[in-house]
């Protein structure tokens, strides 16, 4: 990567393991471009019959980081914001209470998931590659840390999505990915 290049911009050649954790920054980059920026009312907004928001996608995507990577992966359990954040285990939990919380408040559940994320993904590749198998609390079911990441990839494919249509009908952002000047927390200046 030189210093012009996005640090969400995959490799042109490199290791499996760096393609798809290459794929997994670039989905979050492009989703957290989406979401970024806007005001409650804005976080809340909904398109047509869609009960979907971006701020319930922030949240979302929050408690899939913590739910994979700090609770399953590194064994830690789900962060105590969790709790404090009043999570009911429900189904559509993260959907339907994101309105009540503020854009601070989202964006920071966000991009501190997405750092404890990396964390623990960096912890378990020490133990080998791709195809290691992690345990998922399930004994039955134990898939490669490969068909982890790229369910993750998948996940992210499917509501950085729903986020494009939102952010287009909120303001008219639209685009594949952050422009290159772009930067948050989560994706700082080198």
């Amino acid at each position: 990567m030189t210093e012009s290049t996005p640090p969400w911009e995959p490799p042109k050649h490199g290791t499996d393991t760096e393609q798809v954790l290459a794929s997994i920054e670039r989905m979050r980059a492009t989703f957290r471009w989406k979401a970024d920026g806007l005001d409650a009312p804005a976080l809340a907004h909904r398109v047509g019959a869609s009960a979907l928001t971006l701020g319930g996608l922030l949240k979302h995507l929050a408690i899939v980081e913590d739910h994979y990577f700090t609770n399953l992966f590194a064994g830690e359990g789900y962060p105590a914001v969790w709790g404090e954040l009043g999570h009911d285990e429900s189904e559509d939990w993260e959907f339907r209470t994101a309105a009540a919380d503020s854009p601070e408040v989202l964006y920071d559940l966000y991009d501190e998931a997405v750092e404890r994320s990396r964390s623990a993904i960096a912890k378990v590749l020490v133990a080998g590659d791709l195809d290691q198998r992690v345990d998922m609390g399930r004994p039955e079911w134990q898939p490669s840390l490969r068909a982890v990441l790229c369910g993750l990839i998948e996940e992210y494919g499917r509501h950085t999505g729903h986020a494009d249509l939102i952010r287009e009908d909120i303001d008219g952002r639209v685009g594949e990915d952050p422009p290159s000047h772009w930067r948050t927390r989560i994706f700082p200046a080198a």
